[in-house]
């Protein structure tokens, strides 16, 4: 693959494990997960799950915005929370980093995360 391209951004947190943040083939990239992290310190978010949710999109967009493109560049988002009931306030802090016509979605409760967190999103983008 000789269009691949590894897409990094010191603005959002470094790999917790063997992976990129983002891969880029042709015109679509690929964003790995990111969890309320906080670039440079590593230290999590604290707070309510809007909080935690703003860094989380706040990392991706980092990272978006490396590889060339923006959150509305976004054509999946797939969303993994600890407790469905903070789906509405994740929808809520969603709206603030992307607009309409949003990109295709999934959300769904899994029984852990990475750190223990309440969150993690990845998104694909077409550029």
């Amino acid at each position: 693959m000789t269009n691949r391209a590894i897409i990094s951004s010191p603005d959002a947190p470094a790999a917790i494990g063997p992976y990129s943040q983002a891969v880029k083939v042709g015109n679509t990239v690929w964003l790995s997960g990111q969890i309320p992290l906080v670039p440079g310190t590593m230290e999590l978010v604290t707070g309510d799950i809007s909080a935690q949710a703003r860094q989380v999109f706040s990392n991706l967009r980092a990272v978006a915005e490396a590889a060339g493109g923006t959150l509305n560049s976004a054509v999946k988002i797939n969303i993994s929370l600890t407790d469905m009931g903070d789906f509405a306030a994740v929808n809520e802090v969603m709206t603030e980093f992307l607009q309409a016509p949003f990109p295709a979605r999934a959300c769904v409760q899994v029984a852990g995360l990475p750190k223990g967190v309440a969150i993690e999103v990845e998104a694909i983008l077409a550029l």
